[in-house]
Formats: structure tokens, C-alpha cells, sequence
């Protein structure tokens, strides 16, 4: 019989997120409010569901592997070289060429405890150890005890989420810049910015690609490619060199990169979204405070609502699928007293704010 690896045996089973698709099956619902992933309910910008249809005539050819249309069109518009972006999977698929270009077996990497799980997936599935720092008591990532950590350790990855992903909060320019020139030579900083088109274009750092550091960004969120799954990272050329070495050379497909191109071209539908979703964090603001609590600031398309408690957001995260409204919830504190809602559409938001409502009228006093 075949065994798994040593390393693979000793991996706790575990699963990062459990999708919408098992709630339904599990509380026999036929639909289901989707507010729990950051989708996009805004959908594609009609010129990327164009390009999409007419590349789904072509589908029977894989796409192209250097995405060269696309990787120009990005280098065009963040004013770097062609070869220093990557085109992946989704900011997942780049996480792990990350973890798996910089990150020997038994190295160590750095995160916030409680931030997005599946950066500790692939440090711990590539035989790596993580080591975590706790959130300000605010909730918000504590870029001073991240940079004393990576000076007593010494990590070869630190990853951070700018804006943060489960708080919604966004570190400013100068931060980012003072925080990097505090970390060890040797420590390669992972900058998710899986958020940034949620934030003004001038309030996101500006430095140029350079061995030290690697951002990502996806068309998950404002641009509402969830599905198609496709994202891209700004680098270095050498770091883009070793990459290539380990990608899945056809894996992203021709159908995401024909819509994630056109979508550039759409930057009517972008605004749109993005003034949409500003309109929606401040519903739920004002839902919270109705309700006694309160939202944290957010520079995402997602709000986390401080339920005052951790038994309280357990109660709303068990409450809400029962009415067909699923959301999820931090699992570290500070931030597990609060449930994570994605911004979605006007009629998605009022079923939530409904459902939150009724939730909150039968809690224990």
C-alpha cells in the first residue's frame, strides 16, 4: 500500500474554508445569501463576461502560459517591467510559488495570528514552521511586535495583508515603508493586497519592485472574477525567475485571462463597484449601531461587526444560515467577537440587515 510522505503524515487534517455549497447541502437550503467569501455580487464588468463568452469558443486550446497579453497590459498600468510581474491562480496559487521558492523544509515564516488561513496552509503543507503575533487589541495587525518578532527570528517569509483581511483595517504608506526597513536582509516580505482597488490609488504604497518584497494582487474582489480564479504578483526579476521555475505552466486558464484584460479596460464598472460598496459599509455601520454594537473601519468590500462578545458572533454564525445568510467569522482574538460580512448587493444587504435584526432580538439579554 502507498504511504504518504513523512511530512504529509504528520499535517493535521484540516480545511481552510468550508464553502456556502456544504451549508446548503447541510441545512437543505436551495439558496443561499452569499455574503461570506468577499465575492463580488456586483459581478464582471460586462467587457470581461464578453471577452470570456468568445474565449469559451476557443477553450479546447490552453491558454497562453506567459499570459503575454496580460502581463502587458499590467505592466502598462503599474509601470514596471514585464518581467517583473507573474500571472497565477488567484493570490493563493501565489502565495504557495512563494512559500515554495523561499521557504526551505524546517524554515520559518511569520504572519499575524487570526489573518488569512491559507498562507499557514502552504508553509505547513511545504514542510515550513509558522510562527504568529497577535492583533493590536484593536484589531488591527501590529506591524510594531510583526517587526520585534522578525528581529529576534529571523524568518524567511513574513506575511502581511494590507488591507488586512479579517479586520478590514489598512496600514498607511509610511507604516509599510518605516515597518520594511525595520525587517532582517534575509526576510522576504509577502504584501497581499488582495483589497487595493478598494483603496484611493495615491493612499497605497509606491516603491518599486526589488528583491524584498512581493505584492499580490487578484481580479477576485472589485473585479469580480472570483470563479475564474486568477491574480497576479508585482516583484522583482529575480524573484519572478523563481517562480517560474515551480508554476503550473498552464494554469491559468484562456477564458480568466481574455476577462481579467478586458476588465482593465472597464474602469467605469470598477468605480462603480467601489462607490457601491463604500454605500454598503456604511449601511452596515449604521446596522450596528442600531443594533448597540459597532462595525470596525473597513478599506474592503467586507465589514467585521464587534458582536460584544465571542459566545454572542458564535450565536449569529450558527443563527444565520438557518435564514438562508451565510457569513463567517474571525477565529483569533481580538477579532473573535466579531462576525465578517461581505459588502453585497442593496437587496443582499437588506436580508442581512433582516436577519441580523431577528438574530439580535432573541439573544440572551
Amino acid at each position: 500500500m502507498a504511504e504518504p510522505t513523512a511530512l504529509n503524515a504528520t499535517i493535521p487534517a484540516s480545511t481552510p474554508f468550508v464553502g456556502p455549497e456544504r451549508l446548503m447541502r447541510e441545512h437543505g437550503l436551495v439558496s443561499l445569501v452569499r455574503l461570506g467569501a468577499n465575492e463580488s455580487a456586483f459581478g464582471p464588468s460586462p467587457h470581461a463576461l464578453a471577452a470570456m463568452r468568445a474565449a469559451a469558443e476557443e477553450v479546447w486550446q490552453y491558454g497562453d502560459p506567459d499570459a503575454f497579453a496580460l502581463r502587458e497590459a499590467l505592466m502598462c498600468r503599474h509601470g514596471c517591467a514585464f518581467e517583473e510581474i507573474c500571472i497565477g491562480s488567484g493570490i493563493d496559487d501565489l502565495m504557495g510559488l512563494t512559500v515554495r521558492a523561499f521557504l526551505p523544509e524546517g524554515g520559518l515564516a511569520l504572519a499575524s495570528r487570526g489573518t488569512y488561513p491559507t498562507f499557514a496552509y502552504h508553509v505547513r503543507g511545504y514542510g515550513g514552521h509558522l510562527e504568529e503575533v497577535p492583533y493590536r487589541s484593536d484589531g488591527t495587525p501590529d506591524l510594531d511586535a510583526l517587526a520585534r518578532a522578525a528581529a529576534r527570528l529571523r524568518p524567511r517569509v513574513l506575511y502581511l495583508a494590507n488591507p488586512d483581511n479579517p479586520s478590514g483595517a489598512f496600514v498607511p504608506p509610511a507604516e509599510i515603508e518605516r515597518f520594511r526597513a525595520t525587517l532582517p536582509e534575509q526576510t522576504l516580505l509577502l504584501l497581499d493586497e488582495a483589497y487595493a482597488d478598494f483603496v484611493p490609488h495615491g493612499d497605497l504604497p509606491a516603491f518599486a519592485p526589488d528583491d524584498g518584497v512581493v505584492r499580490t494582487r487578484t481580479f477576485s474582489k472589485a473585479y469580480g472574477m472570483a470563479g475564474a480564479r486568477i491574480g497576479y504578483a508585482i516583484t522583482s526579476r529575480r524573484i519572478v525567475a523563481a517562480f517560474e521555475k515551480v508554476r503550473l505552466q498552464y494554469g491559468v486558464n484562456r477564458i480568466a485571462q481574455a476577462g481579467a484584460l478586458a476588465s482593465l479596460d472597464d474602469e467605469d464598472h470598477l468605480r462603480a463597484v467601489v462607490a457601491e460598496t463604500a454605500r454598503g459599509r456604511e449601511e452596515y455601520a449604521a446596522l450596528a449601531r442600531d443594533l448597540g454594537i459597532r462595525a470596525l473601519p473597513s478599506h474592503t468590500n467586507f465589514v467585521c461587526i464587534d458582536c460584544g462578545s465571542v459566545g454572542a458572533a458564535e450565536d449569529v454564525l450558527r443563527a444565520l444560515p438557518r435564514r438562508g445568510i451565510w457569513i463567517r467569522k474571525p477565529a483569533a482574538p481580538p477579532l473573535d467577537r466579531c462576525v465578517r460580512v461581505t459588502v453585497g448587493t442593496a437587496a443582499q444587504r437588506a436580508a442581512f440587515a433582516q436577519g441580523m435584526r431577528a438574530v439580535f432580538a432573541e439573544l440572551p439579554v
